[in-house]
């Protein structure tokens, strides 16, 4: 993922609600979410490249997503995929934070990334950059490929967003709508990644639209209290262009 804002025991009835971007080449091989044959548990995206997810969810109730940590100068490049990280938590049956403890040590293995874990126990946010494991409050965050608190325009207008939709019924359409905005930030709020101003200016929008290179997935997520679990993903082609769309309902098991 890019770019994702997720109310986390702040909405009313929902223990948890997402809206996340997967920027990516188009060229890269992709499967959408669906429930993985030889993890029926799973429902997940999958990078047919490297083999892991970038976000997905389970029937016995963990989450998982990552973002890439940018900063080109400071971040060589690593022999491990870092969607393997979401992959190996979401398939075993190690609690988010004992998950997270055993990363630590060898999180220098991979590249730059933010990892966000859920379970029943909690909400819990980790990132190789800063280096600390931290349980995260009830409330409404935001989430790119700075760190958890930078203050990112794009991050800042999608948790934002979220948080207005407070008190209503959640919707697929209006979730997305908290991450889909085309305009570029304004050029004096633009991170300074390594990577250069036009390129800045470039990834500052939630949804980014190049022939090569942009939003290929749009993901919406919620998680009732009563355990009812609604994703939608929609996918698009090069240049914007809507692609396809899924969508899975099913009931957390309750003896997970």
């Amino acid at each position: 993922m890019c770019l994702i804002t997720l109310a986390w025991n702040s909405h009313p009835g929902y223990s948890l609600l997402v809206a996340a971007n997967r920027d990516e080449y188009y060229h890269r091989p992709t499967a959408s979410a669906r429930f993985w044959d030889e993890t029926p548990k799973l429902l997940a995206g999958r990078d047919l490249q490297a083999g892991g997810t970038w976000m997905g969810v389970t029937r016995d109730g963990k989450f998982a997503a990552i973002t890439n940590h940018r900063n080109p100068p400071h971040t060589p490049p690593v022999p491990r995929s870092r969607g393997m990280l979401p992959l190996e938590y979401l398939v075993g049956d190690t609690p988010a934070i004992d998950y997270l403890e055993q990363l630590a040590p060898r999180a220098s293995d991979y590249a730059g990334f933010n990892l966000l874990l859920a379970d029943r126990s909690g909400l819990h946010y980790f990132s190789n950059v800063e280096g600390r494991i931290r349980r995260l409050p009830a409330g409404v965050y935001g989430l790119s490929n700075g760190l958890l608190d930078d203050r990112w325009p794009k991050q800042e207008l999608a948790r934002e967003r979220l948080a207005a939709l407070a008190g209503r019924p959640p919707r697929h359409t209006a979730m997305r709508a908290t991450v889909n905005s085309r305009s570029p930030a304004p050029d004096r709020r633009l991170p300074d990644t390594g990577v250069g101003a036009e390129l800045e200016r470039l990834l500052s929008s939630q949804f980014i639209c190049t022939p090569e290179y942009g939003t290929r997935a749009t993901t919406t997520l919620w998680i009732s209290e009563s355990g009812e679990v609604d994703l939608c993903e929609k996918s698009y082609l090069a240049g914007g262009k809507a692609g396809g769309s899924e969508r899975w309902r099913f009931n957390l098991d309750e003896r997970g």
